[in-house]
């Protein structure tokens, strides 16, 4: 099990993006179960909203960043956090 140390607060849209890749990487490589996964993407979401969305649409840093694969799991991670709170 590799232990992977996410922030939950970023200065940059680059540093966010950094953590983000490694977040589903990790999963990918079967290194973050699947509930680690979304607790980790959703924190990182809830303390960083701006730096990820600007007018519903993922920042152009995160997509030139993370790439369309990576930014739809965690696209589909924020909204299914967003539907279970209200």
């Amino acid at each position: 099990m590799v232990f992977l140390q996410v922030k939950l607060f970023y200065k940059t849209q680059r540093e966010l993006a950094v953590s983000l890749n490694g977040i589903v990487d990790a999963y990918w490589n079967d290194e973050l179960n699947e509930d680690t996964l979304i607790k980790s993407v959703q924190d990182v979401y809830i303390n960083n909203p701006n730096k990820m969305l600007k007018e519903g649409e993922f920042t152009t840093v995160l997509k030139q960043q993370c790439g369309k694969r990576r930014l739809e799991v965690i696209e589909r991670i924020i909204k299914s956090g967003i539907d279970s709170r209200s």
